[in-house]
């Protein structure tokens, strides 16, 4: 399986460790990931300008198109932004028109084949659950763990299908996958707060207080992300008792990869 890897903005500059630990993780699991020269997935300008978003996310799909591949996300803002572009563009003839006379300039080209998949969705939907428990080396069956979902993954539910947005199973069969228990917590659909981070701290502390207090609560050691913002937004507020996790990170100790390859400390 080949992919076009679309690392995005924020994981090389804020949570290095998610591209080293999915890379480690996928290269176990057979899946080749190849570099194309991908630019920001516009979703910084999607409020701003709707015309500049689209360019910016359609270049990013025609340069998966141009090589015949599908686009891996990690980031789950970027697989939203990417999965609404295809949306809109797929709905509106005037906005498909713009993009595709400027993609022209530089000989590229949309394609409604292009996939965009989240990791989780890679992992959950073609590589499936049962196919990674029955490679775990060392399933990590001592982990009580609250999964953590984030909103791009999950909502609006027309455009990204990942799940089920009202009662989602993906991420606790994946880490079941890995060999860990999970936990049933109240918060778990939650935002993590990091969207208002920069308008309201206090009020964005105070939603990060509460999930991670709430995943404690119900049992879990261990609380697990996919997104680099809501890792970084959750990770350091964790109480002592509670490790942040990545889920490749996580699924990386049960395929039997050392902490180092995953960016963990040596007490994973």
């Amino acid at each position: 399986m080949r992919l076009a890897l679309f690392v995005g903005c924020k994981i090389p500059a804020a949570v290095p460790a998610y591209e080293t630990s999915a890379r480690a993780v996928l290269a176990r699991l057979g899946v080749e990931l190849v570099p194309l020269d991908f630019g920001c997935c516009g979703y910084p300008q999607r409020s701003l300008r709707l015309d500049a978003y689209l360019l910016l996310a359609a270049r990013n799909l025609a340069l998966a198109a141009a090589r015949g591949l599908d686009l891996l996300t990690l980031c789950q803002c970027c697989y939203g932004s990417l999965r609404f572009a295809q949306h809109l563009l797929a709905r509106e003839p005037a906005a498909q028109a713009f993009v595709r006379a400027a993609l022209d300039r530089e000989g590229l080209a949309l394609s409604p084949a292009t996939r965009v998949r989240h990791l989780l969705d890679l992992l959950g939907h073609e590589i499936g659950p049962e196919e990674i428990a029955a490679r775990a080396r060392a399933p990590r069956r001592d982990l009580v763990v609250a999964a953590h979902y984030g909103c791009h993954a999950l909502r609006p539910s027309d455009v990204v299908s990942l799940d089920n947005p009202h009662a989602p199973t993906i991420f606790e069969r994946l880490l079941a996958a890995a060999g860990a228990r999970t936990v049933d917590w109240a918060r778990r659909l939650e935002c993590c707060g990091a969207p208002i981070g920069g308008s309201s701290p206090v009020l964005a502390s105070r939603l990060r207080a509460a999930k991670l207090a709430d995943a404690q609560d119900a049992g879990a050691g261990w609380l697990c992300t996919a997104c680099p913002w809501c890792h970084e937004q959750l990770a350091p507020g964790a109480p002592a008792g509670l490790r942040v996790a990545l889920y490749p990170q996580l699924l990386g100790l049960a395929l039997g990869l050392g902490p180092a390859e995953l960016g963990l400390g040596d007490d994973a």
